[in-house]
Formats: structure tokens, C-alpha cells, sequence
């Protein structure tokens, strides 16, 4: 319990930071720690399709704000300044591989189930679906409305994706003034 509040304090903090910060680079990283704070409370809470799916959406999320932030030409320093990078860098992948580390150590033996509902689904699902592969049924006929969720943020995410990224159909400052002055 106390990880929860922890996390929730981490949360509201980042989106303060987020909120009140005068750089528009930096905020937008302060809402995507909200959101990978979010995706560790719904591991947390045992729910890790929710997870994923929102681990995903915030990735996709950040890209696209990044990008909108970012302009092609923003001169960006490299020397005297590899010292720090690398050792944050460094840091940055050391703290991940131990909270990996700490995470995949705590879970339970392959083919043991961890909660009653899974024990249930392993036990009873070829005889309540008739399905032989215990996976698809559990994603079809135990959970479809939940599938069908997450496919519709998934597909969500990927078309403002796509519809950022595109180039095609796009106008350039030279021919918006053409258009102005011509028809």
C-alpha cells in the first residue's frame, strides 16, 4: 500500500512540474513520467494488460508531443557536455535493469497461476468454452469487451500517430501564401 501513495505523490508532483514549468520540452517529459507512474500502479494493482495498454498509449502519446515541441532546426550543444550525458545515461539504464531485476525476480514460478481467477480459467475454461487454446479463450470469451478496449486504444494511438507523422497533404508556408493571394 504504501508503493500506491508513493506513486500517487510522484504523480501529482509531475503534473505540477508539468503544469507550472515555463519549458514546453520539459513539461511534456513530466507528463510522460505521469503517465509510466500510472502504468506501474496498474502492475501494482495486478491488472498488467491495463499496463501495457497504457505504457503503450503514453509512448505513443510522448512521441507525438515531443515531435510538436521539437522543431527540425534546434541547435543542440554536444561538447563539453559528454561527461554528464553519458553518466546520466549510464544511471538511467543501471536504475532500470534493477527495477527490472527487482520485478521479474518477484514473480512466481512458471505454470504456477498467482491469483484464484487465473487458477479458475487454467481449471475450468477448456470445459466452460470448448476452446483448446486456454489464451484465446480467456481473450475471446472471458474477457472480449476488455480486448476489444484495449484494441480500440491501440488502434487509436497508432492512427493520431500516423496522423502526425504524415507528410503527404501537408502545406508549406509558401503555398498558403500562394492560395491567399490567388483564389
Amino acid at each position: 500500500m504504501f508503493e500506491l501513495y508513493f506513486l500517487l505523490i510522484f504523480m501529482i508532483i509531475g503534473a505540477v512540474i508539468a503544469i507550472e514549468i515555463k519549458d514546453l520540452l520539459s513539461s511534456v517529459i513530466a507528463v510522460g513520467a505521469v503517465g509510466l507512474g500510472l502504468s506501474i500502479v496498474f502492475l501494482i494493482l495486478k491488472a498488467p494488460d491495463v499496463a501495457i495498454t497504457q505504457l503503450v498509449v503514453e509512448i505513443l502519446c510522448l512521441i507525438i508531443l515531443i515531435r510538436a515541441t521539437l522543431k527540425k532546426d534546434l541547435p543542440f550543444s554536444t561538447t563539453g557536455r559528454w561527461f554528464l550525458n553519458t553518466l546520466i545515461t549510464v544511471l538511467f539504464i543501471a536504475s532500470f535493469l534493477f527495477v527490472s531485476w527487482k520485478a521479474l525476480r518477484d514473480l512466481p514460478e512458471f505454470g504456477n497461476p498467482l491469483m484464484r481467477v487465473a487458477s479458475a480459467y487454467l481449471r475450468d475454461g477448456l470445459l466452460q468454452t470448448g476452446s483448446t487454446n486456454i489464451v484465446a479463450s480467456v481473450i475471446l470469451d472471458y474477457r472480449a469487451y476488455d480486448t476489444l478496449g484495449e484494441a480500440t486504444v491501440l488502434f487509436t494511438a497508432v492512427i493520431g500517430v500516423l496522423a502526425v507523422a504524415r507528410l503527404i497533404g501537408r502545406k508549406k508556408p509558401e503555398d498558403k501564401d500562394v492560395e491567399e493571394d490567388g483564389f
